[in-house]
C-alpha cells in the first residue's frame, strides 16, 4: 500500500511512503513473488527491509544515491525512513524472478535484547543498514536454503527462529558493502566517539568550505599524523575519502530535490573544478551528475 507525502512546495522532489502489510502483532512480514518484471516505483518506508532477488541478471537497484546493475542473485538489508530505494527492470529480460521480501521493525528485539553481547554483531548490522547493506554472494550462499523456504514455513515460531538465525549469518558476514552515502542517507549515530561524533558533525556543517587535515586534527587536539591514524582507524575510511563521500552525497541530494544547475551544485558543495566534479561523480556513482538527475526525475512521483 502506498501514500503520497509532501507539500506543494516540495512535491516534485517526493517519493511514494509504504505503508507496508507488517502487523503489530507479527514480528515480521514474508512474502514471495514471481514475476516477469519491476514496476514498483521509488519508495520509502519506516520498517526494515531484507530484500532477496534471484535471476534477477541486469536489474538496476538504487538505494539512496547508490545505483548499481545486480547479478543472478542479489541480497540487501534496508533501514531507515527516510531510505529511498526501487529495483527497475534495467536490461533484465528473465521471465522468471523471484523475489523474497522481509519487512521487520527494530522494536522486536527491544533495545534490552540488542544491548546484550549475543547480539552485538546483529545491532551493528541494523545500524549500518541506515546506508543500505549489500551481502556478497559467499553470504547469500550461506543463508539462501533457509531464504529459499522460509516463506513457506507453516510453523510461526520456526520460521521466527529460521529468521533471526538468517539476520545472525549475514551479522558476521565479510565483505558486505555499505550502498548510500552518509549525507544522503542522513542517519543518526549515537554509539560512535565524541571526537568522530565531534569531527563528522564539523565536516557536515562546514563540507562546502576547504577542508584541511591539520584543521580538523586540531578540533580534536591531536597532531595530523595521530589523528589520521585515528579516523582511519575508528571508521575505516581515510579523512580524504569521508570528506568526498559527504560532499558527493549533498551533491546527489540537491541533484534530486532542487533544480539548481550542475555547476552551482558543484561549487556549493565544496568542489573547486566542474571536470573534477564531474569525473569523481561519475567514479564513485557510476553516472554522470546529469544521468544521475535524470534517471532520478523518471522515477520520482508528482503530487
Amino acid at each position: 500500500m502506498l501514500k503520497k507525502t509532501g507539500n506543494v512546495e516540495t512535491a516534485m522532489t517526493k517519493v511514494f511512503t509504504e505503508i507496508t502489510r507488517l502487523s503489530e502483532k507479527d514480528c515480521f512480514h514474508i512474502v514471495e513473488r514471481h514475476k516477469t518484471e519491476f514496476t514498483y516505483p521509488l519508495h520509502q518506508h519506516k520498517e526494515f527491509e531484507l530484500n532477496f532477488i534471484e535471476r534477477g541478471n541486469g536489474v538496476r537497484r538504487i538505494v539512496g544515491d547508490s545505483v548499481e546493475e545486480i547479478g543472478e542473485f542479489d541480497l540487501v538489508l534496508l533501514g531507515g525512513e527516510d531510505l529511498e530505494h526501487v529495483w527497475e527492470q534495467g536490461r533484465c529480460v528473465s521471465k522468471s524472478i523471484r523475489e523474497i521480501t522481509i519487512h521487520f521493525s527494530g522494536d522486536i528485539f527491544g533495545s534490552d535484547l540488542l544491548s546484550k553481547n549475543q547480539f552485538a554483531s546483529i545491532r551493528r548490522m541494523l545500524e549500518d543498514a541506515e546506508h543500505g547493506l549489500a551481502f556478497p554472494m559467499s553470504s547469500i550462499m550461506k543463508v539462501y536454503s533457509m531464504l529459499d523456504n522460509i516463506a513457506n514455513e507453516q510453523e510461526r515460531f520456526i520460521q521466527f527462529l529460521k529468521f533471526m538465525y538468517i539476520l545472525y549469518e549475514l551479522s558476521v558476514s565479510e565483505g558486505v558493502r555499505v550502498l548510500a552515502s552518509s549525507s544522503f542517507a542522513h542517519p543518526e549515530r549515537v554509539v560512535e566517539s565524541r571526537r568522530v561524533q565531534k569531527v563528522k558533525q564539523y565536516i557536515n556543517d562546514h563540507y562546502a568550505e576547504p577542508l584541511k587535515l591539520s584543521d580538523v586534527a586540531a578540533l580534536v587536539g591531536m597532531s595530523p599524523v595521530s589523528f589520521s591514524r585515528f579516523f582511519h582507524h575508528r571508521t575505516g575510511r581515510t579523512l580524504s575519502d569521508y570528506i568526498v563521500d559527504i560532499r558527493l552525497g549533498y551533491a546527489a541530494r540537491m541533484l534530486v530535490d532542487s533544480s539548481k544547475n550542475i555547476s552551482e551544485i558543484c561549487y556549493e558543495c565544496g568542489f573547486n573544478n566542474l571536470s573534477n566534479f564531474n569525473r569523481t561523480f561519475k567514479a564513485k556513482r557510476n553516472y554522470t551528475p546529469r544521468d544521475f538527475r535524470a534517471m532520478f526525475k523518471k522515477n520520482k512521483v508528482i503530487v
